[in-house]
């Protein structure tokens, strides 16, 4: 790091967005947030419009960037932190969404969970994700949006379709569609990753 460099800071979080720029020897200069709005369209749903939040972080890291003075190509790196459980579905050519993000706090896949429980499958998923069976988690929601939104199966199947958590649907759209991915903490809250073997479960 020189003294030119700076790090933007991105906190996505279930009520608002926020952008802190930080300089070279790590203090604060800029802030800027923005608040989100939650959409509740049934009992126990809870929902996030993902374009909503797309441009909140934009907007956001403007601001914070232009309040500091600094310029895009004086950030050295950006960090995410986010509401890690919720989800995201988008179409690869277009980058939309094709379904509000379903929110951690939502449970409308409490039944997906009362069903692997009864087939027994807990102590299998607890012992490689170290996480019990809960509507909480990512995997029942990514599930859910494949089973019941028009054509997310089909279009997964073909490659057309991505799913993953906020910070990987802000890191796809910050690369400009080159990099989809995340880290092991996020991935160990989806209920997909074995937390042993640091990757991916069938």
């Amino acid at each position: 790091m020189t003294a030119q460099d700076h790090i933007l800071a991105i906190d996505q979080g279930t009520t608002s967005t926020r952008a802190v720029v930080f300089d070279a020897v790590y203090r604060p200069l800029a802030v800027a947030q923005q608040e989100l709005t939650q959409f509740f369209p049934d009992d126990g749903w809870v929902e996030h419009d993902a374009w909503e939040i797309w441009q909140a972080t934009m907007s956001v890291s403007r601001a914070a960037l232009s309040k500091a003075g600094v310029q895009a190509a004086e950030v050295r790196a950006i960090g995410i932190t986010n509401q890690r459980e919720t989800v995201v579905a988008w179409d690869r050519q277009t980058g939309r969404p094709i379904h509000p993000a379903i929110v951690w706090q939502d449970r409308r896949t409490a039944d997906i969970c009362d069903d692997l429980r009864e087939r027994g499958l807990g102590p299998m998923i607890a012992e490689r994700t170290g996480l019990v069976i809960d509507p909480y988690f990512s995997a029942t929601k990514m599930a859910w949006l494949l089973d019941h939104v028009d054509g997310a199966r089909d279009a997964a199947d073909a490659g057309r379709l991505a799913l993953g958590t906020i910070d990987s649907f802000l890191l796809w759209h910050l690369s400009g569609g080159q990099v989809h991915a995340t880290d092991a903490t996020n991935a160990s809250r989806t209920q997909l990753f074995d937390i042993h073997k640091q990757c991916w479960d069938e």
